[in-house]
């Protein structure tokens, strides 16, 4: 299938609701969307992390401060 967008002419709230549709779509099917293959090898080293007691965990808010902090 081939299509074209006219990205440059979106505003970014489009874009944005564009990219919602398609992710609750891809989210029906999740079995159809590949993983890399790193992704199970990061997967299975925190899992091992985890089991050891040797994991940090963050709420979703603290981690969101962190991603801010570290992308400044």
């Amino acid at each position: 299938m081939d299509f074209s967008v006219p990205l440059s002419r979106m505003t970014t709230a489009f874009k944005l609701a564009a990219i919602e549709r398609l992710w609750d779509d891809l989210c029906r099917a999740p079995e159809e969307v590949p993983a890399p293959a790193w992704h199970k090898s990061i997967l299975n080293s925190r899992a091992k992390r985890a089991k050891k007691g040797k994991a940090r965990f963050f709420t979703l808010d603290a981690a969101k401060v962190r991603i801010r902090k570290a992308s400044r």
